[in-house]
């Protein structure tokens, strides 16, 4: 929850009544809040479902360009999302949700699959997921991850997960415990040290043999 609430203070919803975030050795409070929010693109583990069509769902995730088919059918493309449009009455026509009469409801690895394909609507330069794959299977999970590699290069992608096999993809990995940063680096690194990270991961490693 720390964690979250962190991430929620660099989008810029709350501020920080002490100390201060920095990016690129800036305060971020000198930043232009329309700019930042432009460069940032979030998907939060409560992500919102929009009683809108399935474009507007992802096209919303840049309001300009909302009823750009191309980039809504690309940013589908990069967040899997494309493969739940296809499998919908009127596709990216079709309105979600049970709010409205006519409505197609979604399961919940759907709809997270819509999410992270509006994040990709945005001209991003950091990609925050927190827990993005939480509603997905194991494969779906797989297949994200390996699509990310490509997707994120250039890009700074902070990934908050507890799934270890998520992590260990990651250039620098950070653990924490109760706001304090206890170990980082790279999943090799903090499985030789034996220490917090590589515990929990054995942990959670027997549980798949």
């Amino acid at each position: 929850m720390i964690v979250g609430f962190t991430i929620k203070f660099l989008c810029r919803f709350y501020e920080p009544t002490t100390g201060q975030i920095f990016i690129d050795d800036i305060p971020l409070h000198q930043y232009r809040l329309e700019s930042l929010r432009q460069k940032i693109a979030p998907v939060f583990q409560d992500f919102s479902h929009f009683f809108l069509t399935a474009g507007e769902n992802i096209g919303i995730g840049n309001v300009e360009h909302v009823n750009d088919a191309s980039a809504v059918i690309q940013a589908a493309a990069q967040g899997q999302a494309d493969t739940v449009v296809s499998q919908l009455s009127d596709g990216y026509q079709t309105l979600l949700g049970r709010h409205f009469d006519g409505g197609t409801d979604l399961s919940g690895g759907e709809w997270q699959k819509i999410a992270i394909s509006r994040a990709f609507m945005r001209d991003a330069e950091i990609l925050i997921l927190d827990e993005p794959t939480a509603a997905l299977d194991a494969e779906s999970e797989y297949a994200l991850f390996q699509r990310f590699k490509i997707l994120t290069q250039g890009m700074t992608t902070l990934l908050i997960s507890h799934r270890f096999s998520t992590v260990r993809m990651a250039d620098r990995i950070l653990v924490i415990d109760e706001g304090k940063i206890l170990e980082e680096g790279t999943h090799e690194q903090l499985m030789n040290r034996s220490g917090r990270y590589a515990t929990l991961y054995r942990m959670q490693s027997e549980k798949y043999k």
